[in-house]
């Protein structure tokens, strides 16, 4: 197997890619709460900044009826590349998208989109087929209802990609609580999920250093 398929994510060798979460398209999402998916998908954002990974946006005909990209978002990362794309369903089919990733020179791409069967499945697929290694963030991601999720998830992991959650992609970035980034990365897992009692039972218990 190419190595590139089976060694894990990490600092050093993914990007991570937003696919089309544009608050028009948002307010169709019927197979997770809008709410936990925009949490979801700001944890991911803040995961990316905290170990230092390449952050590409795009944004489809956001001038339409899709509406603008998610603002949260945008303030969170405002240096990622953002691309508007006037007409691709298909990201990859974009070639300012597609150039983004490669000058990355990044194998490994996180992926994250709405909707789950168009705006992630189709660039995770192209992706897939040109050597790259894609991981598609299922609950950072949306669709129409669960059935289509459902359905898209299996014709995801029957092709190949790497089928995951934000939670479970930081864990293997993080790697090792030795690593530098350890520490940042375990702060936005407890942010977001109930990992934070864990986390903050941990730090009540840690000597206090004198100002």
């Amino acid at each position: 197997m190419d190595k590139r398929f089976s060694e894990f994510l990490s600092v050093d060798n993914a990007v991570l890619t937003l696919i089309d979460h544009q608050t028009g398209l948002l307010a169709s999402v019927r197979d997770i709460e809008p709410d936990l998916l925009r949490t979801n998908l700001i944890a991911l954002v803040k995961m990316a900044k905290a170990a230092d990974i390449p952050v590409i946006i795009t944004s489809s005909m956001p001038e339409g009826p899709n509406g603008p990209f998610i603002q949260s978002v945008l303030d969170i990362v405002p240096d990622a590349v953002h691309i508007k794309r006037p007409g691709e369903i298909n990201a990859w089919d974009n070639p300012e998208f597609k150039a983004a990733v490669e000058q990355t020179g990044r194998k490994k791409i996180i992926m994250a989109g709405i909707v789950t069967d168009v705006c992630l499945m189709f660039p995770a697929l192209s992706a897939l087929a040109e050597g790259y290694d894609p991981y598609a963030i299922i609950d950072a991601s949306g669709t129409w209802n669960k059935l289509v999720q459902e359905v898209t998830v299996q014709r995801l992991a029957q092709a190949g990609v790497k089928v995951s959650t934000w939670a479970s992609a930081l864990a293997e970035i993080m790697h090792d609580w030795r690593t530098e980034k350890a520490y940042p990365l375990a702060e936005v897992l407890a942010s977001h999920t109930s990992y934070g009692l864990v986390y903050e039972s941990f730090l009540v218990q840690q000597p206090q250093t004198a100002e």
